[in-house]
């Protein structure tokens, strides 16, 4: 690396990616990603919904640290943003118009409520129609509840 050169770093392992590395992914994915990452986001694992990644990565691009499929020792959370008490799911259409999924999502909600966090429910119609403004309404909020959050310490 060069004296002048900026470091760049992958947004979803936070390795170091050189600059041609970086210019690639970018223009290709509009992501900064590594190799691997790279590889990783063309494959989407089979669980992860590409709404939930392209949210995931939309944060992580606004500087939130957010993780990708946390398990929280009851179920796994689309993306959870730890330091700010926030559990983020992205729902498809069948959270609305299932009995029993509505019901598991309402259980869900309520065990995360017990060990102390939030859990925001995102459309993933607002992804697919305005990622950039879902993003920064999400950020908004993460800010405001990690405000609070360090006001009650």
């Amino acid at each position: 690396m060069k004296f002048y050169e900026k470091v760049h770093n992958c947004l979803h392992c936070n390795r170091y990616i050189d600059e041609r590395v970086y210019h690639f992914s970018t223009d290709k994915f509009k992501y900064p990603l590594c190799i691997p990452c790279q590889e990783w986001y063309q494959g989407k694992p089979i669980k992860t919904t590409s709404e939930a990644i392209e949210l995931y990565l939309s944060l992580k691009l606004r500087g939130v640290p957010a993780e990708l499929e946390k398990f929280d020792g009851y179920k796994t959370i689309d993306i959870a943003v730890v330091d700010a008490k926030v559990n983020i799911e992205v729902d498809g259409p069948q959270h609305n118009n299932n009995y029993e999924q509505a019901l598991s999502d309402l259980k869900r909600t309520l065990f995360s409520f017990q060990k102390g966090y939030l859990t925001v429910r995102i459309p993933n119609t607002l992804i697919n129609k305005n990622l950039e403004e879902t993003a920064d309404s999400i950020t908004d909020f993460l800010r405001l509840s990690k405000l609070k959050i360090l006001k009650a310490i």
